[in-house]
């Protein structure tokens, strides 16, 4: 068992090392020397031993120790057998045992680090040999848990950032890793080329890849520790957005997306923190919000959507800008027509759609080509709006038919419109007649029907053409200044499919005495007049404009007139709405002035877009027809500002609500219109439609309480504005919030009312006490408070005062002592 002695009496032990020798010499040159160099690490035990571990344990040992390797030995213990001496102060070793001549340092401290000697004496082969041994001690420290300090927890990304990796303690030599994890998680790994080896990593210049946790990692010979993960993030952005659309329909510079259909805008613009985004209409802002949704969309949202990505902490700003197309079809449907061209012996089919963006694509379909096949081009060709196609007449057979295809990009099928080619049965009929007061003579030549129709015109019996040639009906007008009896007059009818033409003949009767009548057309030509012959022509038209442009709701005049050598055969005017129906008297919608030459149509209440289009006047007579065209584009108002709803609260009753908005933006406006539907509620799959709940708000209005709600139905109300008929942008839509808790009034009328009963009560009893205190129990009690004698003594006296009859009653007051 190891006992520590005091005072210290180790040297001592020295002097008896020869007599420990048994009186045997020791030889200095018989003498053992060993030098050795052991690690310790701080905290842990390490063992010193004096000799070889093969050797037997001395007899007697010595050890000192000389702090740092350099100065004078310090004596440590001194050890004999079971024997143990410790010299005071080893406790700045560590802990120090001695068994067995090894020294044993447990829980080792740094101030242990130096050299050790030993002095032992050694049993061998029956005598005891003196040994001396030197052991340097270099105590380990272990690597204390490191931290990391980056220069900056944020920073914009372009800028230097350095992250140092600290330790308060570790024998070095100290070897530093560091480890990089993606901010959304996955494995770490080692920065590459950023000098990831050091006690500093150096991000220079940091990028948003740079972002994320960092560990560091310290090791030295004794142990290895890892640091807590410490977020570094980079600001960065915003980039250039980038703009999507839905359904993709990409266009040159930007999208493009049928009329009514539902367009969904997403703009896209990496940043740190995320970008707040911002839409621009035309330069005008719509929306907040990463998705802008245009439920419907109509050709006045066509424009420049701009997409503004805002980064609040750097306070920059990124946009991008697209061009939004709105396909929108023409009104209608195709119409088709054919004429006779080329001196009647070739056909040009004519199919006509005006309007609609981009303009419809049209094409002629021959009666052998197949429908469906829309890269057929052929002879017809491919045209826009208008396709005009030449069909030769000898290559055409009678009853042949020819389509139309129209297409466009906001029709899901197309539309088509055809004309079957064919000669009308029979031949020209002619017949004569007097006008004018038998002044003039009017040739007729008719044959109705066909497509084209048959191309008519006359000749005199000398070759001669007479007037110009004109379908289904030609007439011409000869004077009777001179005789016309006796004369032929030859009507030829020619058709494109139709090689060979028709023609009727017609002779005028001779005259035998002044005013005879006609063989042919029973009209008189006086005696002796000199024939001549006079062309009638068809009537000329003017218009005072080509276009007018009025404002929805407004009224336009359109005028026509006539002129021209046609008017004295008297023609009949009348106009054509856009729908080729004309517009006779007594419509609501339409006025007509007539005049013996003009005609003038007035269109009220302008709606928009179903009054616009191309109006027609026409005129005919005798001879033939004639027609202009008047395009009328009716305008909506500007788009009145945007409006947002600021309060939507419920009463009491919850059958009415008060709702408040304000506006924004610039823009006039007529008024608002408040909408109202039934939200969503199982079992029900959809919301109800929107119906107004208040149109006739004034524009300088911004609240309105609203009446005639079922208290167990949840509605959605929203609100926009108008500027006379356009209507603004619908407000976010809002369900009304409950009304405040209102007991506040309650609870303090209650308090009031209760405060009142308690006074009167208090008054009423004291009364009572005061009228009856000689019948109640405290009779013979002491009153001892001044305060209630007088109390009490004053309603006596009133009573004395009213009622003098009664016996007096007096009562003992004592006063309170002392």
């Amino acid at each position: 068992m190891e006992r520590r002695h005091a005072p210290w009496t180790g040297p001592w032990i020295l002097c008896l090392l020869p007599a420990l020798a048994g009186g045997q010499p020791l030889s200095a040159g018989e003498a053992a020397y060993e030098e050795q160099t052991v690690m310790g690490v701080r905290g842990r035990a390490v063992e010193l031993s004096c000799g070889p571990p093969a050797r037997a344990p001395p007899v007697v040992v010595f050890w000192s120790f000389v702090a740092g390797g350099t100065g004078p030995p310090r004596a440590v213990a001194v050890g004999s057998g079971r024997e143990v001496v410790l010299a005071p102060g080893t406790g700045a070793l560590g802990r120090v045992m001695l068994r067995n001549g090894t020294l044993e340092l447990r829980e080792l401290r740094a101030g242990a680090r130096g050299r050790f000697l030993c002095q032992g004496l050694f049993p061998e082969h029956g005598r005891l040999r003196v040994g001396y041994g030197a052991v340097l001690l270099r105590v380990l420290v272990p690597v204390s848990k490191p931290f990391v300090r980056p220069t900056a927890a944020a920073a914009a990304e372009g800028t230097p950032v350095a992250l140092t990796c600290a330790v308060r303690e570790g024998t070095e030599p100290l070897s530093f890793s560091w480890q990089h994890q993606q901010p959304r998680g996955g494995p770490p790994v080692s920065p590459v080329g950023l000098g990831g080896s050091g006690a500093e990593l150096s991000l220079a210049p940091a990028n948003r890849s740079h972002a994320g946790w960092y560990i560091c990692t310290v090791r030295n010979e004794v142990n290895n520790r890892t640091s807590e993960p410490v977020y570094l993030d980079i600001v960065y952005g915003p980039d250039e957005p980038a703009i999507s659309m839905e359904p993709f329909s990409p266009e040159q510079g930007g999208f493009s997306a049928g009329e009514r259909e539902d367009v969904v805008l997403s703009c896209q613009a990496p940043s740190n923190p995320p970008s707040r985004y911002f839409w621009l209409h035309n330069g005008s802002q719509v929306h907040v919000g990463q998705t802008y949704i245009l439920a419907a969309i109509t050709r006045t949202q066509a424009g420049t959507y701009t997409c503004l990505a805002e980064n609040t902490h750097l306070q920059t700003r990124t946009q991008a800008t697209i061009i939004l197309t709105i396909y929108y079809p023409p009104a209608g449907s195709p119409s088709c027509s054919a004429v006779a061209t080329g001196d009647a012996q070739d056909v040009a089919l004519r199919c006509r759609w005006l309007g609609g963006f981009p303009p419809a694509r049209l094409r002629w379909v021959g009666p052998e080509e197949e429908e469906d096949e829309e890269e057929e081009q052929g002879v017809m060709g491919t045209s826009f709006s208008m396709a005009t196609s030449i069909q030769p007449g000898s290559a055409t057979r009678n009853g042949s038919a020819f389509s139309c295809l129209a297409s466009h990009p906001a029709l899901l099928q197309g539309a088509v419109c055809g004309t079957t080619l064919w000669i009308p049965a029979g031949s020209p009929s002619c017949a004569a007649a007097a006008t004018k007061g038998d002044e003039f003579v009017m040739l007729r030549c008719q044959w109705e029907g066909g497509t084209p129709p048959v191309t008519l015109r006359w000749w005199d019996g000398a070759g001669q053409a007479l007037g110009d040639p004109a379908p289904s009906t030609t007439v011409v007008v000869l004077s009777t200044a001179s005789s016309l009896g006796g004369q032929d007059y030859i009507c030829v009818a020619t058709h494109p499919l139709q090689a060979t033409g028709t023609e009727c003949r017609l002779r005028l009767g001779k005259p035998e005495h002044p005013w005879v009548p006609l063989s042919a057309a029973g009209c008189r030509i006086p005696a002796g007049a000199i024939p001549s012959c006079h062309r009638a022509e068809v009537p000329e038209l003017e218009v005072a404009r080509s276009e007018a442009v009025v404002l929805e709701g407004g009224e336009v005049r359109l005028a026509c007139r006539q002129g021209g050598p046609g008017t004295s055969l008297g023609a009949s005017m009348a106009w054509y709405d856009p729908k080729e129906q004309e517009v006779t008297e007594g419509l609501a919608k339409y006025h007509l002035e007539r005049g013996e030459a003009w005609l003038n149509l007035t269109i009220h209440d302008a709606e928009w877009p179903g009054d616009g289009g191309t109006y027609r006047c026409a005129a005919a007579n005798a001879v033939g027809t004639a027609s202009l065209p008047v395009h009328l584009r009716v305008e909506r108002y500007p788009a009145p500002p945007n409006v947002t709803i600021s309060r939507l609260r419920y009463t009491r009753a919850r059958t009415e609500v008060r709702l408040e908005w304000r506006t924004q933006g610039t823009g006039n406006l007529t008024g608002f219109v408040v909408q109202r539907r039934r939200t969503k509620r199982p079992p029900r799959r959809a919301a109800g439609p929107w119906e107004t709940a208040a149109g006739d708000i004034e524009p300088h209005s911004r609240d309105r309480r609203l009446g005639g709600l079922d208290p167990a139905v949840v509605y959605a109300f929203r609100i926009l504005a108008v500027n006379h008929r356009t209507a603004g942008h619908p407000s976010e839509v809002q369900t009304p919030a409950e009304p405040p808790f209102e007991a506040y009034p309650a609870v303090t009328g209650a308090v009031v009312v209760g405060m009142l009963v308690a006074t009167a009560a208090s008054l009423l009893a004291v009364r009572c006490i005061a009228r009856h205190q000689d019948t109640l129990p405290w009779q013979g009690l002491a009153i001892r408070s001044p305060q209630a004698h007088r109390m009490l003594k004053q309603p006596q006296r009133t009573e004395q005062h009213h009622q003098p009859h009664q016996p007096k009653v007096q009562q003992q007051v004592t006063a309170p002592t002392g």
